[in-house]
């Protein structure tokens, strides 16, 4: 005897589904939105101008690049999740803030189906460098949050000390194109 064929369809997964970047920094994994990176490069490749801070005010914040007619303050990915030392390779251009972050490397793309928020145990500036955790491959990864490498108050201070640098390293950049 064989058994009679449901015709009721499979119920669709309807959670609303995300592309990301999973990227590694030491041998800590973290997730943020593909969305929200401008560009990926290579730090051999990357290309425009480095400019030093004169005043660094921020340990994680050491120099601007200057990019297509944008400047962007390069964050070190290490010291802004307070990791050990690594030698980052990679650099993730964020599309929503003037950042660039420092990473080790890409691991993959993928899609994240599900976040989750963060715990409760959180509660310090970890609740500002994520949005959340999420589950890929069976292994529990922070979601970065882009606006996070930097706040508002983080900007200020560094525009308070070095009044002018990203607006003068695009304008540089501008009259280096023209001539």
């Amino acid at each position: 005897m064989t058994t009679p064929v449901s015709s009721t369809p499979m119920p669709r997964d309807t959670r609303p589904r995300e592309q990301v970047a999973v990227f590694s920094i030491a041998q800590f994994s973290f997730v943020i939105s593909a969305a929200s990176i401008q560009e990926i490069r290579s730090t051999d490749s990357l290309g425009g101008t480095v400019v030093d801070l004169d005043r660094p005010v921020l340990r994680k914040v050491r120099h601007i690049v200057e990019r297509d007619a944008r400047s962007y303050y390069v964050v070190s990915g290490y010291e802004h999740f307070h990791l050990p030392p690594s030698r980052p390779t990679t650099v993730l251009i964020l599309r929503s803030a003037p950042v660039a972050v420092l990473v080790d490397r890409i691991e993959e793309m993928a899609e994240m189906r599900v976040r989750l928020a963060l715990p409760q145990s959180f509660r310090g500036e970890e609740c500002t460098w994520y949005r959340g955790l999420t589950v890929l491959d069976r292994k529990v990864l922070p979601v970065a949050n882009p606006l996070g490498f930097l706040t508002g108050g983080e900007l200020l201070q560094l525009e308070e000390q070095n009044p002018g640098l990203l607006q003068a390293a695009a304008t540089a950049l501008h009259e280096r194109v023209r001539v």
